[in-house]
C-alpha cells in the first residue's frame, strides 16, 4: 500500500503576478477560480512561464473568461501545442459568476487576475480581484504613501 502524502495545501507556487494592478486599482474583492488549461499549457506553466499584465477577465453566456494571458508556446511541445493568447475558461461557481456580472454591469468595476499559482494540490488557479481604476490624483496619492512608508522604515532603522 503507498504511504499517504502529507497535507500540504496551504503551500501556493506563484507562476505570475499582476504587480501593477494595485496601483492602477483600487481593490475591493478577491476569488480564487479554477482554469481550464491544455497539457502543454499546464508545462510551461510549471517552468514558470506566463504574464497576466496586460489581462483581464470578463463574464461572457454566463461563464467567466480570462483574456489576453500570455502563456507562451511549451519548448518541447509538438505539432499540438497551444496558441499563446487564447481565451481561457475561468472555473468559478455559477453563483460567483452572477456576482461578478452583476458588479461589472451595475457598477462599473473591472475583473483583475491578481495571480496564476498552483495550489497544494498541484491544480492551477487565478486569483481575481472585483475592482474600481483609480484616478491620475489617487495614483498620487498612492506614490506619496509609499514614498512615506520608505521614509518612516529608513528613520527608525538609522535610529535604532
Amino acid at each position: 500500500m503507498a504511504r499517504p502524502r502529507p497535507l500540504e495545501f496551504d503551500k501556493k507556487k506563484i507562476v505570475a503576478e499582476n504587480r501593477k494592478a494595485r496601483y492602477e486599482y483600487f481593490l475591493e474583492e478577491f476569488f480564487e477560480a479554477g482554469i481550464a488549461l491544455h497539457g502543454t499549457e499546464v508545462k510551461a506553466l510549471r517552468f514558470g512561464e506566463g504574464s497576466i499584465a496586460e489581462s483581464y477577465a470578463e463574464v461572457r453566456n454566463g461563464e467567466a473568461w480570462l483574456v489576453n494571458a500570455n502563456i507562451p508556446e511549451f519548448s518541447h511541445g509538438n505539432r499540438f501545442n497551444h496558441e499563446p493568447k487564447r481565451p481561457r475558461k475561468l472555473l468559478l461557481h455559477e453563483r460567483q459568476v452572477e456576482k461578478l456580472h452583476g458588479a461589472v454591469a451595475r457598477e462599473g468595476m473591472t475583473l483583475i487576475p491578481m495571480s496564476i499559482y498552483f495550489n497544494g494540490r498541484g491544480r492551477a488557479k487565478v486569483e481575481l480581484a472585483l475592482a474600481k481604476g483609480k484616478k491620475t490624483h489617487d495614483k498620487r496619492e498612492s506614490i506619496k504613501e509609499r514614498d512615506w512608508k520608505r521614509e518612516q522604515g529608513r528613520l527608525l532603522r538609522d535610529r535604532g
